[in-house]
């Protein structure tokens, strides 16, 4: 990262590899949103398909935007810093994990625990693309799957909020969906 760092706006939605060159540029709002943006896949990766307890979550955490700070500059690809910060939190998880065995022979093997977390990280990719398909969705299709699948309305629980035939809902629930795949790159 070069000094002298600016804090020029950035337009909302920024593609990656975008917000990658601001932040070599210095850009202190770039970096920002940087680690907003990748913080709860960091954390998501840790905690989730690693199972680190909270306190070595947050190590792997801040060791994980320390290092991409530090080294953004060796950065291939400005597209591929998911992988790029992907791949860290997994080698500094695996890192925490060995320390942990050390300290406490007996625990879990480290090839199960990898095993297991190939399994998550493969879920948590998925949901990720999900977020990122929905976030392109017009906000009627946004709601209307929130209810849906999040908050776990029915039918008629949902026509009722949005004062709409239980029809409407279920066809707009299936284009809405069907918007999704496409975005997800998966066949109709």
């Amino acid at each position: 990262m070069r000094s002298g760092a600016t804090t020029a706006t950035l337009p909302p939605g920024i593609e990656d590899r975008d917000l990658v060159r601001a932040c070599r540029a210095g850009n202190e709002r770039a970096w920002v949103l940087l680690v907003e943006r990748f913080s709860r896949y960091v954390f998501a990766i840790a905690t989730q398909a690693y199972r680190l307890s909270e306190h070595d979550a947050e190590d792997v955490f801040q060791e994980v935007f320390a290092r991409t700070y530090e080294h953004l500059g060796r950065l291939r690809d400005d597209e591929a810093i998911r992988p790029w910060i992907g791949q860290l939190t997994r080698r500094l998880a695996i890192d925490r994990l060995r320390l942990a065995n050390r300290e406490h022979p007996g625990s879990e093997p480290l090839e199960v625990v990898q095993e297991r977390a190939e399994s998550e990280l493969e879920r948590i990719e998925l949901a990720l693309g999900v977020r990122a398909a929905m976030a392109t969705l017009p906000e009627h299709c946004r709601e209307i799957l929130d209810r849906f699948f999040a908050q776990e309305q029915s039918y008629q629980e949902i026509a009722a909020a949005l004062k709409l035939p239980m029809g409407t809902i279920a066809s707009r629930i299936s284009r809405c969906l069907a918007k999704v795949r496409q975005q997800l790159g998966e066949p109709r």
